[in-house]
């Protein structure tokens, strides 16, 4: 149940975000995110076009029953939120990254999460699935040696390095709380009360 309410909070956010208008206020910006870290967050919740939002609607409608199908849980929620802020703050790595807005970079670190609850707590076949078809993707899109790419398609740059960065982000933080949550799990099975 957590994992459709943080995919329905994304929803409102996006859609809150869109109401405001200025979305160049709410996007990440390499020179002021220091004095603005609210951007963070809320970079991933501004598009620079209706069909980028809808798509990524799309993509997160589809993580959420997958997460959903998968028992992801409290544990997989408390990673992507920690992943959430992390994977945008791993941009500083590549200074060609000036700025950033979308959905895409979460989207990516809640598949790396999933990848490790399913590897943890739900059926392994799953979790090859879930590695298999992000390895795929960011392996195509390189975004460690490409972070910004002009996408002919959406007419506008494509920050490839937050797939990359918020995959790893994903991960991280879905390992790190999943391997406590059994460690707790362990623990209180082992030690009578």
């Amino acid at each position: 149940m957590a994992w459709l309410a943080l995919c329905g909070l994304l929803v409102l956010g996006m859609a809150g975000a869109s109401l405001l208008g200025n979305s160049a206020a709410l996007a990440w910006d390499r020179l002021h995110w220091a004095s603005e870290p609210w951007t963070l967050w809320t970079a991933s919740l501004v598009h620079l076009s209706p069909a980028h939002a809808l798509a990524n609607l799309l993509a997160l409608g589809a993580l959420g029953l997958l997460g959903w199908g998968l028992h992801a849980g409290r544990a997989a929620t408390v990673a992507a939120l920690l992943a959430w802020p992390l994977g945008t703050l791993a941009l500083l790595v590549w200074p060609e990254v000036g700025r950033y807005s979308g959905l895409s970079g979460l989207l990516h670190a809640l598949v790396g999460v999933l990848w490790a609850h399913s590897l943890l707590f739900a059926a392994r076949p799953w979790s090859f699935v879930v590695f298999s078809g992000l390895a795929l993707k960011l392996l195509t899109e390189q975004g460690w040696a490409q972070p910004v790419v002009f996408d002919t398609a959406w007419g506008f740059n494509v920050v490839s390095a937050a797939h990359f960065s918020g995959a790893l982000a994903g991960m991280a933080t879905g390992l790190g709380v999943g391997l406590w949550v059994r460690g707790q799990r362990h623990r209180a099975a082992i030690i009578p009360r």
